[in-house]
């Protein structure tokens, strides 16, 4: 089935009545609703639910129109006391979130986390990753540690290879930066 003109105009006529989707269909012959209604919203045709309830309420007589609802007596006004807003006064997350599209291939810019590093801790790793075996994939056993350091698409990329504190995959201080304690992750969550 196609849409012809003579189609597409019997369409438009028998939306403009009012007829419902299917009844349109079935007239038509060879179509669904869903047709119809898809057929309707490429059209543009308008929605009919405010045009008919507006033809329905100029199709009543005059007289059965409800008569007009007596207005009530005003309310007596209370002062309202109004607080000027402030800067400290206002929620931290009404500021809006700016978005950057970030061109493909291009490096994402440093992004603030919620995990920051303390610089004590930031020292320590510092001060390790120059001791550092700078160990590849190949050269890790179970004794050394697995902290990646670098891009790993680079010829530059490495592991720390430094022995590894007992239980876990790193070593002291990359153990201070990748577990942090219970009570403060506690805290940022809320």
């Amino acid at each position: 089935m196609s849409w012809t003109d003579d189609r597409v105009e019997l369409l438009k006529k028998m939306w403009g009545e009012g007829q419902s989707a299917s009844q349109i269909a079935k007239e038509l012959g060879g179509v669904t609703r869903n047709a119809v209604i898809g057929k309707v919203h490429r059209l543009g045709l308008s929605n009919r639910s405010a045009s008919t309830a507006s033809a329905e309420a100029t199709a009543k007589p005059a007289k059965e129109k409800a008569a007009p609802k007596a207005k009530a007596p005003p309310k007596a006004k209370v002062a309202e006391k109004v607080e000027p807003k402030t800067e400290a006064a206002a929620p931290a997350f009404a500021t809006p979130i700016r978005r950057q599209i970030i061109p493909a291939g291009q490096p994402l810019p440093p992004q603030p986390s919620a995990n920051e590093i303390s610089a004590e801790a930031l020292a320590k790793v510092n001060e390790v990753e120059k001791k550092a075996k700078k160990l590849t994939l190949m050269e890790l056993t179970e004794r050394t540690c697995k902290w990646p350091v670098g891009d790993p698409a680079t010829p530059d990329f490495w592991f720390c290879g430094l022995p590894t504190q007992t239980g876990k995959p790193y070593c002291e201080a990359h153990v201070g930066v990748a577990f942090q304690p219970m009570s403060s992750r506690r805290d940022r969550r809320r």
